[in-house]
């Protein structure tokens, strides 16, 4: 897939997959993964080179690590609209006994889910090790990995972060969800995260920041360049700037949305605003 206008139509289509599912069962966490909706889409649809037939191991295909395991509905929809699993499956998102937990978990086999997410700040150091087992397996494809702004509080990010630049982990391009909000607030109220671009790169690592993180293309333009500055001795950062709730309009620029489904009115506004393109499940 590599038409924008294809990349935003599935884009729309996850938007409405992300709604129906949380609130079909009144709980999950919309506001994030409408906000990341296109650099899903973009990452599984352009940007990594994946096997048809997942696999746990991994080898000879670039891997993605989710760390703010809480926006699973845009995971879900997007592996689903992959075709990792069926589509008709989201509809088990957040039911007993189903693969599709509100955090991603690997004791059902869920495809395409390497690790089990949620505890926020373990992933980068999840993410880390795998890059490191590809180096020692002389594996030259990539690791990729998603964390929220908010995680960064976490201190376990920043040993992960100092060990992935002293041991020169450059095939590593880790994204930070930068929509300043998290469940009890913004950012820059519950714990301010100064400059994180600073941070990243006084702790040794390139970073590219991506203005506009939720437009294809400039999503698309900057993990171009990413991939353009791994294998050069550093691990890569990409600061990516998105709105919470992007695509339905009461639920953007708020942290209300972090984990609260809507109620059947405004389901049917938020479909309103999302016209169906691919089909619902």
């Amino acid at each position: 897939m590599s038409n924008i206008q294809e990349l935003e139509d599935l884009t729309t289509q996850v938007r409405r997959d992300i709604l129906r599912m949380v609130h079909r069962v009144n709980s999950g966490h919309p506001g994030g993964s409408l906000g990341c909706a296109e650099f899903f889409v973009s990452l599984y649809n352009e940007v990594m080179e994946t096997h048809k037939d997942f696999s746990m191991d991994g080898i000879g295909e670039d891997l993605f690590f989710l760390s703010n395991g809480h926006i699973s509905p845009v995971y879900y929809s997007v592996l689903a609209r992959a075709g990792f699993f069926p589509v008709d499956e989201l509809n088990t998102f957040r039911l007993i006994d189903s693969r599709l937990q509100g955090h991603p978990t690997t004791h059902e086999g869920l495809p395409g889910v390497r690790i089990a997410s949620g505890s926020l700040g373990q992933g980068m150091s999840v993410a880390i090790g795998a890059a490191e087992a590809k180096k020692l397996n002389s594996d030259n494809h990539l690791v990729y990995s998603l964390h929220g702004d908010g995680e960064l509080q976490e201190g376990q990010n920043w040993e992960a972060i100092m060990y992935a630049s002293a041991r020169k982990i450059d095939n590593l391009i880790a994204t930070i969800d930068l929509n300043g909000q998290q469940i009890d607030g913004s950012t820059d109220d519950v714990l301010p995260l100064g400059s994180v671009k600073g941070k990243f790169e006084a702790f040794g690592w390139t970073v590219i920041e991506i203005e506009e993180g939720n437009n294809i293309k400039a999503i698309l333009d900057g993990m171009a360049k990413a991939k353009t500055l791994t294998g050069k001795g550093k691990p890569v950062c990409v600061l990516l700037k998105t709105v919470m709730g992007n695509g339905v309009d009461f639920m953007m620029h708020t942290h209300a949305w972090h984990g609260k489904a809507p109620n059947d009115e405004q389901l049917e506004i938020g479909l309103a605003q999302n016209t169906e393109t691919l089909g619902d499940y």
